[in-house]
């Protein structure tokens, strides 16, 4: 699978050596849904869905948070009124 065909948490998962079934018995998560994460753009984990990838790779939950959002910032301070 490319690179280029991996969604964010696709991307992240994808550098960590835990497969996606491995991912899926220890956190509960479906192979399904795990599988969506990783290549449908339109999937959108959930907060518990992270949290419980966070404790399955034994990585802080902030980790994956920070990759996932590193695009996103505020607006400029001038259009906040």
């Amino acid at each position: 699978m490319g690179k280029e065909t991996l969604t964010r948490l696709g991307l992240y998962l994808s550098k960590k050596p835990l497969s996606q079934a491995k991912l899926s018995r220890r956190t509960g998560i479906s192979k399904d849904r795990i599988s969506k994460l990783h290549i449908d753009i339109k999937s959108r984990p959930t907060v518990e869905e992270i949290y419980l990838i966070a404790l399955a790779l034994q990585v802080p939950y902030s980790d994956i948070v920070d990759f996932l959002c590193q695009d996103l910032k505020l607006r400029p301070e001038s259009e906040w009124e």
